[in-house]
């Protein structure tokens, strides 16, 4: 039987993933699996950078809008329904393509990801409740009672993160980092890792201009329609959050847009950040796509 090879494409947001895992997924006759937390979900499809409907035609792509803002949804059910799915697809492919910038994402496919208990929704609703009302210094203050070890290097700026974490402290009596296990998952077939990236200065002049078109495509009007969603965590999102401060008089437009770039550039520092850490992503640029390919040509003949 011959190997099946997951072939990785990840980076910042807007230095150009797509048309680069369209072109492999072209070269490769394959299909593309979507890594990003939020183009997963129907609702959010300008703020979110969605392919364009040429491009999804020209690939069949997969976790793109097929889930409600409505939902809730993680990295492990993440894991569990790509799973399923790469059985299927391995079925007629020896190659899968996998692109997106959410890290969490990507590595719960990859490695596995640490198997956490599912949180009573009356647990999760009061502690947001709480959050919101006491602030994030209040959650800070938790953490650091509860789980000093998982403090200690935690983002304390990473709201979502800490409040997953008092979550399952709630729910289960034990420090969060006690189920950080970190054991790599067996798993049937071949990663191949490969990454994206720029020089900074291009990066964030592509960043600049996906945020105006996203402006121009509609953003205003899509966030409007998603306002009284406004709390869940799937809006809890770069775009979306600068715009609804907008439409409750909080800021001008041509301030929310600036905060839009400047957080979006802040996303992909923190983005690269995560990459790095793992020695098995091979870098390229947007334009080395031939490399690429006799790059992952050559992995397969090894792995």
């Amino acid at each position: 039987m011959k190997k099946k090879y997951l072939i990785t494409v990840v980076g910042p947001t807007a230095v150009g993933k797509t048309p680069v895992a369209i072109a492999l997924a072209g070269y490769f006759n394959t299909e593309i699996i979507s890594a990003d937390s939020r183009q997963i979900y129907r609702e959010m499809k300008i703020g979110t950078a969605v392919p364009s409907a040429e491009q999804l035609a020209s690939v069949h792509h997969h976790f793109i809008g097929n889930r409600s803002v409505q939902e809730y949804y993680n990295a492990s059910m993440f894991e569990c329904e790509v799973l399923e799915l790469l059985a299927a697809l391995f079925g007629k492919h020896n190659t899968v393509i996998m692109t997106g910038g959410s890290g969490m994402y990507v590595d719960a496919v990859c490695n596995g990801i640490d198997d956490f208990p599912t949180v009573n929704g009356l647990v999760r609703e009061k502690i947001k409740s709480d959050y919101l009302q006491k602030g994030i210094e209040w959650l800070r203050l938790q953490i650091k009672e509860s789980d000093p070890d998982y403090y200690s290097h935690v983002d304390l700026n990473n709201a979502k993160r800490l409040l997953k974490a008092l979550e399952i402290i709630t729910m289960t009596g034990r420090p969060y980092s006690s189920f950080l296990t970190k054991k790599q998952k067996k798993r049937d077939f071949n990663v191949i890792k490969t990454g994206l990236n720029t020089d900074r200065e291009i990066l964030y002049s592509h960043i600049n201009k996906r945020v105006d078109k996203m402006i121009n495509e509609g953003l205003i009007e899509e966030a409007r329609s998603l306002l009284s969603f406004r709390y869940l965590n799937a809006l809890d999102t770069v775009g979306y959050k600068e715009i609804f401060d907008h439409l409750e008089g909080k800021t001008s437009l041509e301030e929310a847009i600036d905060l839009i770039k400047r957080h979006t550039r802040q996303y992909a520092r923190r983005q690269l950040t995560w990459f790095r850490k793992d020695k098995d992503i091979r870098w390229f640029t947007p334009d080395e796509q031939d490399a690429m390919i006799r790059y992952i040509c050559k992995r397969m003949e090894v792995v």
